[in-house]
């Protein structure tokens, strides 16, 4: 089992910042470490399908080419969390940011949401224009 909290959104300005936050715990890591498992960040906008915005594995990274030079996915393998630093936001980007793990996804699979077991509950970023 793994438990994924998503926390950081809010309300913000176009042009903005936001830092999202995506921490994760359970028993699972007694066996297997963290930076064995992919995570990624999907977005979802009212009326909308959910979107890929970003994945990290490992150390290599990948972004939907919406939000590239404008975000950044780390993570931080010690503290088990993963952030998505979001620059020159934009109204487009408000959408309920969900968080998602998993640890047997090849690269090409990276962008799709099937591909990963575990998921947050997702965190609101609303940006005003």
């Amino acid at each position: 089992q793994v438990q994924l909290v998503e926390s950081g959104g809010g309300l913000v300005q176009a042009g903005g910042s936001l830092r999202l936050t995506c921490a994760a715990s359970g028993r699972t890591f007694d066996n297997y470490a963290f930076s064995s498992y992919t995570v990624a960040w999907f977005r979802q906008a009212p009326g909308k399908e959910r979107e890929f915005v970003a994945a990290i594995k490992r150390g290599s990274t990948v972004y939907v080419d919406s939000v590239k030079y404008r975000f950044v996915i780390t993570r931080d393998n010690a503290k088990n969390t993963v952030s998505l630093q979001m620059n020159s936001l934009k109204s487009e980007d408000t959408a309920l940011y969900f968080c998602a793990a998993d640890r047997s996804i090849i690269t090409s699979s990276l962008r799709y949401g099937r591909e990963y077991d575990w998921w947050g509950q997702g965190t609101q970023v609303t940006v005003a224009s």
